[in-house]
Order: C-alpha cells, then sequence, then structure tokens
C-alpha cells in the first residue's frame, strides 16, 4: 500500500523528518502537497478527515483508513513497519524518547527566528529573535548535542548508532538536525562540532548510505530556504 505523506510544498521542514525514513527504506509514498492540487487536499483533511480526527497541522501520514499526525508519532509507527527500529519494545521507547527530543530542540531552533509569534514576520521580530538566537546558541545548542553525543557513546550496542545495534528512524532524523544546523547556525556549529565526533561520524555515515545518497541528489530533496523551520540569517549566528 502507497503512503500519503502530507507537508507543505517547498519547504524540507519538518516533513524532511518523514521523508527521509520512507526514503531510505525504499517505501512506496507520495508527497502528497507536491502534486497538482496537493496542498488544496492536504488543507481540506485538516477540516475534515472523514470520519477520523483531523490532524492540527502537517506533517501527516495516512495508511490505509489511518491518519496519523506528529513526527515523532509518525515515525513511531513507521519504524517497525519499515525495519527502522528495534525490534525489542523497550528499546522502541527509548528511540521514541529521543525523537522526541529531536522534536523539543526543532521547536527551540524554530524559536530563534520566531521567538514571538508564528503570525508575525521575522522582521518584526528580529531584536526578540537576536536575544534568544544569542541564548540558544550559547546555552542550548551545546547541551543538545552533548546529549545526543552521549547517547551515541554510550550506547550498549556501539556507537555507530543512537538506539540498538543496527539504523533507525532516530539516526536518520539526528543526521537532519545536523544538516539543518549547519544551514542555519554554520558558525556556531564550527564552534561545537570538535564537541560530537561520534555524532558527526553517524551523520557522515548516514549521508552515504546509497539510498540516502541518491535521495540527496534528486529533485525530492528540498533545499533549506527562508521559509522553512531551519533558516540562515546571519544576523542571529553572530554571537557563536
Amino acid at each position: 500500500m502507497t503512503f500519503k505523506l502530507y507537508y507543505w510544498d517547498g519547504i524540507p521542514g519538518r516533513g524532511e523528518f518523514v521523508r527521509l525514513a520512507l526514503e531510505e527504506a525504499g517505501a512506496d509514498y507520495v508527497d502528497v502537497a507536491r502534486q497538482p492540487g496537493g496542498t488544496g487536499a492536504m488543507l481540506k483533511l485538516m477540516k475534515d478527515a472523514g470520519g477520523a480526527t483531523p490532524p492540527f497541522a502537517p506533517p501527516f501520514l495516512i495508511d490505509g483508513e489511518l491518519v496519523i499526525s506528529h513526527v515523532a508519532n509518525i515515525l513511531f509507527y513507521l519504524g517497525p513497519r519499515l525495519g527502522l527500529a528495534p525490534e525489542e519494545e523497550g528499546l522502541r521507547h527509548v528511540a521514541n524518547g529521543l525523537q522526541l527530543t529531536i522534536t523539543d530542540c526543532v521547536a527551540e531552533i524554530h524559536d530563534t527566528h520566531h521567538p514571538i509569534g508564528v503570525s508575525l514576520y521575522y522582521e518584526e521580530q528580529k531584536p526578540e529573535a537576536s536575544k534568544r538566537a544569542a541564548n540558544f546558541l550559547k546555552e542550548r545548542l551545546p547541551k543538545y548535542l552533548g546529549y545526543f553525543e552521549r547517547v551515541l557513546t554510550e550506547n550498549p550496542k556501539g556507537r555507530k548508532h543512537s538506539v540498538g545495534g543496527q539504523l533507525s528512524y532516530v539516526d536518520l532524523s539526528l543526521f537532519q538536525l545536523v544538516e539543518g544546523l549547519r544551514y542555519a547556525f554554520p558558525n556556531a556549529m564550527r564552534a561545537n562540532e570538535e564537541h560530537v565526533p561520534a555524532l558527526l561520524a553517524m551523520h557522515d555515515a548516514v549521508a552515504v548510505r546509497p539510498r540516502i545518497r541518491s535521495y540527496l541528489a534528486s529533485s525530492r530533496r528540498l533545499a533549506f530556504n527562508e521559509s522553512c523551520v531551519f533558516r540562515h540569517y546571519p544576523e542571529l549566528d553572530r554571537q557563536s
């Protein structure tokens, strides 16, 4: 059965975390909003999911009659079906916890450029964004990166993967997190990367996986841009 992924067209955003899992697994899926009339269909489903609980916002995934929203929830569902989650139930919950921590980090990254309100343009909240970004780069970014480094180095199955002994959706999401941070805060990342060698090694190993490498070189891989969660505003990266 074909999975249907719904997310805003033109930006990788949060939908990219799901795309990477689908691409790595070679899954049959449709990126609906990139099809003619897809965005309208997505907005219609957000109002009326045909008997299912409508999702509050994209990304969401439809598999048959199931409508599943939120990145971590989608990946918790897809992981076992795509062979991208540990077989042990306990470790699946560990993976979900790590993915939720990534979700928290992404939310804080978003708030560096939109600290007051999502309905306001960045230019309407630049002073607040500058303060928020400075705090994030000084305190939160090293804490998040250090945590994921520790998760890798303390994994009983080895430091190549974040949970268990095989590739999981968490590894793919950490790859995307590093990619996004390098785009949004290149100076800050250069200052922090020497402290997270295991995280970077895992990132590099994901990048050369055959299906991921092919995906990254394809037109399906959308470029980061200043409409995305990860945005590069040089003035916000100066504090590093």
